[in-house]
């Protein structure tokens, strides 16, 4: 990733920043100009909770360039409690399964580490099951 791009999506990344539609009120994550659901202009940013539930999640055995040492991982789409479904590695589950309706909440967590001459750390959003309180 190069490092314009990093600091592009920072917000996104980092904080669940995405978009609401002023005209149907659709949550929008990534944010995009045009909402999905009713076609109009999107602009206004929202931050999303970080809260929701395992939606559907799989084991990645044969990971991309970058993250083999990661492997084996567990990638689950999210269903944020304010409607997008956002996909994103789950973290932190020590000995627990990752079951479909688990709560989880958004963490930052490393997601890897350039092995190019910048040495660039991309941090990013990972979710882990949710702490009662």
């Amino acid at each position: 990733m190069d490092i314009p791009r990093h600091w592009r999506l920072k917000k996104q990344r980092y904080a669940l920043m995405g978009e609401v539609c002023g005209h149907c009120d659709a949550k929008l994550f990534p944010p995009r100009d045009i909402c999905p659901e009713c076609g109009e202009e999107a602009k206004t940013l929202f931050q999303f909770s970080g809260r929701g539930e395992v939606y559907s999640h799989t084991t990645v055995y044969d990971p991309p360039q970058g993250y083999e040492s990661q492997a084996p991982y567990t990638l689950a789409m999210v269903k944020l409690e304010e409607g997008p479904l956002v996909t994103a590695q789950l973290t932190d589950l020590g000995e627990q399964e990752a079951e479909i309706g688990m709560p989880v909440e958004m963490v930052t967590r490393l997601l890897r580490s350039a092995t190019d001459e910048r040495g660039l750390l991309v941090y990013g959003y990972k979710f882990r099951p949710a702490v009662a309180g």
